[in-house]
């Protein structure tokens, strides 16, 4: 079952304290985006079925990579697409929004979501693993 949009907007504007639903909504977009270019098959279906359809719409029309992008990759790359921020802003982005997605996706889900990318990501998802 999928969050509702306000529901997802609002836990990415709790936890990335942004001042309006349309500043966390501009960040979901783009990391959203990012994320859905480097899951493939039924985990990214799955996962778009657990959020809200626009959200859902951005991850299974992704834009494209040529390779997936280490951790430190992703944050440039979602640094890029925000304007105005910096790696270390869009780090902080990063984790509000992947957090609210596995919070929305479940722990099986998004350990096979973890399966499909370059190690590292746990820690933008928020979800150490350890060594």
């Amino acid at each position: 079952m999928s969050m509702h949009s306000e529901s997802f907007l609002a836990h990415v504007q709790q936890r990335g304290e942004y001042e309006s639903a349309e500043e966390a909504d501009r960040v979901a977009r783009v990391v959203l985006a990012l994320l859905g270019a480097h899951l493939v098959g039924t985990v990214r279906a799955d996962l778009a079925a657990r959020l809200p359809e626009t959200y859902a719409l951005i991850l299974l029309n992704p834009l494209q990579a040529a390779e997936p992008l280490s951790p430190e990759r992703f944050v440039r790359a979602t640094a890029a697409w925000i304007e105005g921020a910096t790696e270390r802003t869009a780090l902080w982005d990063i984790g509000a929004v992947l957090s609210t997605a596995a919070a929305a996706a479940g722990d099986t889900l998004t350990h096979e979501v973890l399966l499909q990318l370059p190690p590292g990501y746990d820690l933008l998802f928020g979800l150490p693993q350890p060594t």
